[in-house]
């Protein structure tokens, strides 16, 4: 029997999503999502890396935004102390493989102390670029 098509997948840690319209005020609602969850969590991160994550997820989402898809899905997941996001543009008709149009995204992302990995991709259901920060 057929499957549907799977998207991003993630095993032995939590996870949380939503898809937003891809809009400019995506990305203020995604930091918002972003930090409620990692609250439940009961994650405390001192206010540096509470910056960081919402800048880094703002860079996230307003990439995806600008790749011109219809809707912007993000994604989280933690582990070992570490939050991993992610932004899927859903914007289908882009060249897939390594994706250099997002390395200045990237030098942006790696700017901020606690971001300990990034990286972006085209596949068929988009560009996904994401960011792992270090909570502590």
């Amino acid at each position: 029997m057929p499957t549907a098509r799977r998207g991003v997948g993630m095993v032995n840690r939590r996870g949380a999503n939503w898809s937003l319209e891809s809009a400019p005020w995506a990305a203020g609602k995604a930091c918002a999502a972003v930090t409620g969850q990692l609250a439940k969590w009961k994650y405390r991160p001192a206010p540096e890396t509470v910056t960081a994550v919402e800048a880094v997820t703002t860079l996230l989402v307003e990439a995806a935004v600008a790749d011109g898809g219809s809707k912007v899905s993000v994604h989280l997941s933690d582990q070992d102390g570490q939050a991993c996001i992610l932004a899927l543009s859903h914007h289908t008709a882009l060249t897939t493989g390594h994706d250099d149009a997002g390395g200045d995204v990237l030098h942006q992302i790696t700017a901020h102390q606690a971001v300990t990995g990034c990286g972006t991709d085209t596949g068929p259901d988009g560009r996904r670029l994401w960011a792992v920060i270090g909570l502590g």
